[in-house]
């Protein structure tokens, strides 16, 4: 299965970058994240609780970062098993700076077995799209803090209160 989407995010691109190789901002904005463990230099341990339709439950796996080119590009490699199934992928994020903004572009392959799986490909990309909204939108507010600041807080109705938000901003904007 294909992925690809693009999100437009109000901070720079150094900052975005940054932020996208810190384990804890991605424990953090990685939905259903409950750990993200350093094991080598780029590589992770995770645990995410997921799901898609009534298909839930906990999932374990890897995530390797790769042909990093700060503050531009990355690859990204997870793979993750668990009770309801299995899945394996990969994927680019290109960042592109415009002013103050900054672009992600992603693309990626994602591959699924087991029961997870036989809830469709079409639930399976929703679900996905949802979630990389979530942990944009979630990725954004953590832009926004400074050094020494508590991180903002991350759960299922302040990113769609973030995701409200920006919809009313786009639309003030064009008047």
């Amino acid at each position: 299965m294909k992925l690809e989407g693009a999100h437009q995010l109000n901070a720079p691109r150094q900052r975005i970058y940054q932020l996208l190789v810190d384990p804890e901002v991605l424990r953090r904005c990685i939905p259903g994240c409950e750990s993200l463990e350093r094991t080598a230099e780029n590589t992770y341990s995770a645990t995410i609780r997921a799901g898609v339709g009534s298909i839930k439950g906990i999932f374990k796996g890897n995530v390797k970062l790769e042909d990093m080119r700060p503050p531009e590009h990355y690859r990204i490699v997870v793979d993750g098993k668990g009770t309801q199934g299995f899945l394996k992928g990969s994927g680019e994020l290109d960042l592109e700076e415009q002013g103050q903004t900054t672009i992600i572009h992603y693309t990626g392959e994602l591959q699924v077995g087991g029961t997870i799986a036989g809830v469709g490909q079409r639930m399976i990309q929703a679900t996905a799209k949802m979630m990389a909204t979530q942990f944009f939108l979630s990725l954004e507010a953590e832009a926004t803090t400074t050094e020494g600041e508590p991180p903002p807080t991350h759960g299922f109705f302040r990113t769609a209160l973030r995701w409200f938000s920006g919809c009313l901003r786009k639309i003030f904007k064009r008047h």
